[in-house]
């Protein structure tokens, strides 16, 4: 069942283009145009909006002739706004390959890895096609049409399933919702995979990761990448934290650490007087000491981070090319 204003979305395209929307897609296609018409996300989340639109234009079959009918089926919207938006979306359709506008997914997990952070495991009702190091915009049915950009913190798994870290941030909606509400058994929605600038460079050079907060999801799958190739690299990933109790998926990364001898992980701790001196300092601090030419550089946390890594490591020599930070969504 959808709810009545959707309803009324869906009964209004089926009087001007019969059959063009299935009933089971109406509300959730509803519920995020409404939110891109009326305004108030952050670039990053009109981004992964913007993403599943243009998927679903794709997926649907839609021609610049719909615009008119959408436009009309959901009422009292602006035409100058309408237009904007339906502009933005042709746009982005022409971007995005085929398949579908979203994938249900099942949440088949939720751990609370640390206070404040969740390790969500769910398993897409079909296979979600997605790499390591991309971002996939997801949705909770708990705030319908927001859609907001996590990385999947695992390389693609027999079984299917895929694992997302989340940080409830102050007045974050959805990552409350994620991190406090959602149980196993919920359904979220997952939009198709996007390239975020993380992706794994070719070669087989040497990598440095730096990783703070859950900006550690997406380098972890860089690293579960790297142990399923046939070529071996040696990898450095530093993991910044201010105290020791602040790190999560500590056991993930000791079993990955014990697994793989081409593989060092360095804690880094901003703010822990009882940390080993050499483990002491910010993640970018310790990762300009432990760089070396040649490596490949792939830094993804908080935006603070990120503006310390684009000031800082290229001045200690990373070229701009052997540079990678993320693209897409905050970390």
């Amino acid at each position: 069942m959808i709810d009545e204003t959707a309803g009324r979305f869906w009964a209004a395209m089926q009087d001007r283009c019969p059959g063009q929307l299935p009933e089971r897609d109406a509300a959730l296609l509803h519920a995020t145009l409404l939110r891109l018409l009326n305004g108030g996300e952050d670039r990053s989340a009109r981004l992964a909006s913007l993403r599943v639109l243009g998927c679903a234009y794709r997926d649907l079959g839609w021609r610049p002739w719909h615009a008119a009918a959408l436009g009309g089926a959901l009422l009292a919207v602006p035409g100058v706004r309408w237009r904007r938006v339906w502009r933005l979306v042709e746009r982005t359709a022409a971007r995005v390959g085929d398949g579908p506008a979203w994938w249900p997914a099942e949440v088949v997990d939720h751990d609370r890895a640390a206070e404040g952070v969740a390790a969500l495991t769910v398993r897409p009702w079909r296979r979600l096609p997605h790499r390591p190091g991309q971002a996939v915009p997801v949705c909770t049915p708990r705030h319908p049409g927001r859609w907001r950009w996590l990385s999947p913190a695992n390389a693609p798994r027999v079984d299917g399933t895929v694992e997302f870290h989340v940080r409830a941030v102050p007045g974050g909606s959805v990552s409350g919702s994620l991190v406090h509400e959602v149980r196993p058994g919920e359904l979220l929605h997952l939009g198709a995979p996007a390239d975020s600038g993380l992706e794994l460079a070719g070669g087989d050079d040497d990598l440095l990761l730096v990783a703070g907060g859950t900006g550690l999801a997406p380098l972890r799958a860089l690293v579960e990448q790297v142990a399923g190739a046939s070529t071996r690299r040696r990898v450095t990933l530093i993991v910044g934290a201010r105290t020791f109790t602040d790190v999560y998926d500590a056991i993930a990364l000791d079993k990955l650490q014990q697994a793989h001898d081409w593989l060092r992980i360095v804690p880094a701790f901003s703010d822990d007087p009882d940390a080993e001196p050499a483990e002491q300092g910010t993640a970018i601090g310790l990762a300009i000491h432990h760089h070396r030419p040649g490596q490949h550089v792939y830094a993804c946390g908080p935006p603070a981070m990120l503006a310390a890594a684009r000031r800082w490591l290229p001045i200690a020599g990373v070229p701009a090319d052997r540079l990678h930070l993320p693209t897409l969504g905050p970390r």
